[in-house]
């Protein structure tokens, strides 16, 4: 009875308060929220404190969930990726075809989330969906014909390029409209201002100029990356004993 009547009054006491019990919280609410939060006001924004107010629940109470905000990044970034395009990797008799394909969800997944795109790009979450993320890569490498050193070199390479051209055209996006507007108007505007006595390269080329945002420009590096996995593998070949 004294165990149901303190639950009984913690209840009443939290309807007063306009707060939820501790016990009704889940690390799958707590996401949730944390999403809400973090598209709102950014990572640096979403701190426990944040996301009780917005659970309506006292901060401490996450803590049964979540050891650190670290700890709810990691698994907010890992959830996020795996709702955006988890499940859909799957491998074809292609290998350039299937990482042409992971990496246009990973540009769409960070722009789907501009506002913290940066900060996603630079974190190791160490879960499922990476997990995922790293052995397609690797095996569509190993099926290209690299070697297993180069393989894994590559990679990285790989993984560091898309994030970064992802989450830089991303940030791009999270500007307010006129800072962007007038970012993308310089390489229509400026550049065609400079003389061909000053900079008679850009000069010469300024109506094939592109802003940072085209993309087609992401498309390009990809191509231009899977080519320069054809000679890697092709010069290894030819130099093999």
């Amino acid at each position: 009875m004294g165990a149901g009547q303190d639950r009984n009054r913690a209840t009443a006491k939290n309807a007063r308060t306009g707060r939820r019990a501790r016990h009704s919280l889940s690390r799958e609410s707590i996401l949730e929220a944390a999403e809400t939060v973090a598209v709102r006001d950014g990572f640096e924004g979403l701190t426990f404190q944040a996301l009780g107010k917005e659970l309506e629940a006292h901060p401490t109470s996450i803590y049964r969930h979540f050891r650190d905000k670290d700890e709810l990044v990691l698994e907010l970034v890992d959830s996020l990726r795996a709702r955006s395009y988890g499940g859909q990797l799957q491998a074809t008799d292609s290998w350039r075809d299937d990482l042409r394909t992971q990496a246009r969800h990973i540009r769409d997944h960070y722009m789907r989330y501009p506002q913290f795109a940066l900060q996603m790009a630079s974190r190791t979450t160490r879960r499922p969906a990476e997990f995922s993320n790293v052995e397609f890569a690797l095996d569509a490498l190993a099926r290209a014909g690299l070697p297993p050193e180069e393989a894994a070199t590559c990679m990285r390479v790989f993984g560091n390029v898309i994030r970064s051209l992802s989450s830089m055209e991303s940030a791009l996006h999270a500007l307010d409209d006129e800072t962007r507007r007038g970012d993308e108007l310089a390489w229509q505007v400026e550049y065609r201002t400079l003389t061909a006595e000053d900079y008679p390269r850009i000069a010469s080329l300024s109506d094939h100029l592109t802003d940072i945002g085209d993309p087609h420009v992401f498309d390009r590096a990809v191509e231009m990356f899977l080519d320069a996995i054809e000679v890697r593998v092709a010069r290894l070949s030819s130099s093999a004993p």
